[in-house]
């Protein structure tokens, strides 16, 4: 068995190592220094959201950025690019810095206002119907939206289905299993189950978390993320090609436990997909 394991392991590494060309700009970037400034700013979510999110959105830009020259392409400057859940507004400040022709899509007007930035860019929508015709965005992304939603697989066909043949879909989301799956509810209660790990931040609180398990957040696996791009690109006719899957916070050389069953759901804590629509 432990023989088996380590056979699994050492292959899974050896894949790692040979970095897919979308990430070769990125795995510079990619550092342990990089990991520990974000994971130390994830204290910040809910009593500082500008210092969070504002560091958030500032490294999602250079990841999409390094994605998008990875995959053969050159900046962001007049790119369409469409974020689905894209809250607030910081990112769509982090993106007008860079250049791009940024869109939002956010369901909830209360999550747009938040922060009163305001964003002439800004369309209220669902990801799971996004109200853009076919073909439209060079870039789709969305960021830690879908372990909120019931069914993250159809918003993620629906991100397919509007981004432009050549363009690049990117996909990051929070695993269930991994130690950030609960949020705010804390780093071990939702192993015990959601709905306890709901009840216990009330009962300490005394008011319901941000993040409700069942309304709000939902179980989302490391390995239904792999799944899915299996399913997408084995399709007799392919409407994707999967360019990268990553860790999105590990440094590159921890990129490997993605491809270990099992280990992943538990070492990963948000995994990024990206795909070229074909």
């Amino acid at each position: 068995m432990l023989k088996s394991l380590q056979s699994v392991a050492s292959k899974a590494t050896a894949r790692a190592t040979r970095v897919p060309d979308t990430l070769r700009v990125w795995k510079h970037r990619a550092t342990l220094r990089r990991s520990f400034g974000l994971l130390n700013s994830f204290k910040y979510e809910q009593t500082d959201p500008g210092r969070f999110y504002g560091l958030l959105a500032r490294d999602t830009v250079e990841l999409i950025e390094s994605i998008w020259q990875g995959a053969g392409q050159d900046s962001l400057q007049g790119k369409r690019i469409l974020d689905v859940g894209g809250g607030p507004g910081y990112f769509g400040i982090a993106f007008d810095e860079a250049g791009a022709n940024y869109i939002t899509c956010e369901p909830d007007v209360g999550e747009m206002s938040a922060a009163g930035i305001e964003l002439q860019s800004s369309v209220r929508g669902s990801g799971l119907d996004l109200p853009f015709r076919d073909d439209v965005f060079d870039i789709t992304y969305s960021s830690n939206v879908a372990e909120h939603v019931p069914e993250p697989w159809r918003m993620a066909d629906e991100m397919l289905r509007v981004t432009t043949p050549g363009g690049v879909m990117i996909y990051s989301y929070t695993c269930w299993l991994g130690p950030f799956g609960g949020h705010e509810t804390g780093l071990w209660q939702h192993y015990v189950g959601g709905e306890f790990a709901a009840r216990r931040y009330k009962k300490k609180r005394g008011k319901e978390p941000k993040n409700r398990w069942g309304e709000s957040l939902f179980d989302v696996g490391c390995g239904e993320g792999m799944d899915y791009a299996q399913r997408v690109t084995g399709e007799s006719e392919s409407r994707a090609e999967l360019l990268a899957a990553f860790p999105r916070y590990h440094p590159w050389w921890a990129w490997w436990m993605v491809h270990v069953p099992g280990l992943r759901e538990f070492a990963v804590s948000n995994l990024v997909l990206v795909f070229r629509r074909l």
